[in-house]
């Protein structure tokens, strides 16, 4: 275990409790600067031996990183639920979904091979891809496996050494992906789990040796860390919230639109930043507003939506549906008078809730407040919906549900955000194509995951080479 991850060495630590029970289930200690050291000590030399290693050779232990995953699918999947909320099902499709990045960094011996090229008489130019040397992710409480899964293949087939910090609430399931980690053949040191919260964070960002960091979190928190990442001149990528828009037009098809809405802001219970949390609907579609809320309210709570990750979730959406009604929007769907499910009646439990009649400005229109709480606008025009996307200072998903493709690219062309669905309510793009939003949703260049997750945790070495000067050597040469 110690080659894996980093035990504190102060004493002070957190309870981890299930968002399911309120029990705790684990203690996590607080790394700080002594512990980000020695973590980064014991890469080092990994590192090193592991960035000389040829492609095809740093692949093969992550075919076997996929096949232990496959194996354990469903106990990581009890994991993930146990510690983040989430219903079995939805733990275990990220999972899967996280086994697309691994599949795809797989394929990189064959889809990054390097270039060369004869550019003049007598000379050539070739690149070649080498690694970072110590990169770092910083991942969220809401895809305990999902997002390491996205940062780590890529990061390790690309011959650098890894270091997640993993939320301090959801600590389990990163350890047990280090575990399968060590068990599908990677070297001690090559990955490993740090501990802890902000201080930790801030220790791991500013070593001189962590080249680049990944982070996946809040706006403030990614913002934050992508100004001291980058002020230090390190490479950083981090992504932010959202709050995105579900547009619906009057032709949309009624079954796929209000199964895709309800599952868009109930998933994970709203827990994700591509969960559609706008419904705006335009003039001659009011009529799904009251399908969706029918919908939503046959959820059944601990089956079809898990649970909130803490206390303060629930508070703060509590608040922000009371905001909602201060501020002159009518509560359709109230989630705080939902029961909790048998067994489970000190969890963190909250129904899905809809509010309507919702205007620009009101706080449940603009802030991400991270649960299951839809808040409809209406509009009269296609245009006034694009304006209310267009104006969001966040930039991660739009959705526009209709059967008109003259509709639906009009949306495409104009929407801002990063991410764009057509009758989808969760446009989260499959490998190879990459995930990143836009404007406060995303701080850095790039996306996280395929073609440009390549160029995040890797530098491109360029190389002219003339031997001997060509009889007919222009000015080129």
């Amino acid at each position: 275990m110690g080659a894996l991850w980093q035990a504190p060495s102060a004493a002070e630590s957190i309870a981890v409790t299930s968002p399911w029970t309120g029990d705790v289930i684990a203690q996590v200690g607080m790394s700080g600067a002594a512990e980000v050291a020695a973590v980064v000590a014991a890469a080092r030399e990994p590192a090193i031996i592991w960035g000389k290693t040829p492609i095809k050779e740093r692949v093969r232990p992550l075919a076997r990183f996929h096949e232990l995953v496959t194996q354990h699918l469903a106990e990581l999947s009890e994991t993930v639920a146990l510690e983040s909320g989430k219903t079995p099902a939805e733990a275990q499709a990220g999972l899967l979904r996280g086994l697309e990045v691994v599949e795809f960094a797989q394929s990189l011996p064959n889809l990054d091979r390097g270039g060369a090229l004869e550019v003049s008489r007598g000379v050539s130019c070739e690149y070649r891809r080498e690694p970072l040397g110590i990169v770092a992710g910083i991942t969220p409480f809401n895809f305990p496996a999902m997002v390491p899964m996205w940062m780590f293949p890529i990061a390790l087939t690309l011959g650098n050494a890894f270091i997640l910090k993993p939320s301090e609430k959801v600590p389990l399931a990163a350890c047990r992906l280090g575990e399968l980690l060590l068990e599908a053949g990677y070297a001690p040191g090559l990955f490993s789990i740090l501990h802890g919260d902000r201080r930790a964070v801030e220790s791991l960002v500013d070593h001189p040796e962590v080249r680049a960091v990944g982070f996946v979190g809040s706006t403030p928190a990614a913002r934050a860390v992508h100004a001291r990442a980058t002020g230090l001149g390190k490479r950083a990528l981090c992504l932010g919230g959202a709050k995105n828009h579900l547009i619906v037009a009057p032709d949309a098809n009624e079954a796929i639109t209000v199964r895709a809405v309800v599952d868009s802001f109930t998933g994970c219970a709203g827990q994700r930043c591509m969960a559609g949390s706008v419904l705006v609907v335009i003039a001659g579609a009011e009529r799904f507003v009251d399908k969706v809320v029918e919908a939503a309210g046959r959820i059944e709570l601990g089956t079809q939506m898990g649970a909130l990750i803490d206390g303060a979730a629930r508070s703060r959406l509590a608040a922000g549906l009371a905001q909602a009604e201060l501020e002159g929007a009518r509560v359709l769907l109230d989630g705080r008078q939902r029961v909790a499910p048998a067994g489970y009646e000190e969890g963190n439990w909250l129904g899905p809730s809809v509010v309507d009649h919702v205007a620009a400005g009101m706080q449940c229109a603009e802030l991400e407040l991270f649960g299951p709480l839809l808040s409809v606008i209406r509009v009269n025009t296609l245009d006034q919906a694009l304006a209310l996307e267009q104006k969001s200072p966040y930039g991660n998903a739009t959705s526009i549900f209709t059967q008109s493709g003259a509709v639906a690219s009009y949306v495409a062309e104009r929407a801002t955000s990063g991410m764009v669905g057509v009758n989808v309510g969760v446009p989260v793009p499959r490998e190879p194509f990459s995930f990143g939003g836009t404007k406060d949703s995303k701080f850095g260049q790039g996306d996280m995951t395929g073609p440009a997750g390549v160029e995040l945790w890797s530098n491109l070495k360029k190389i002219t080479t003339r031997w001997a000067k060509s009889e007919d050597a222009n000015w080129m040469s």
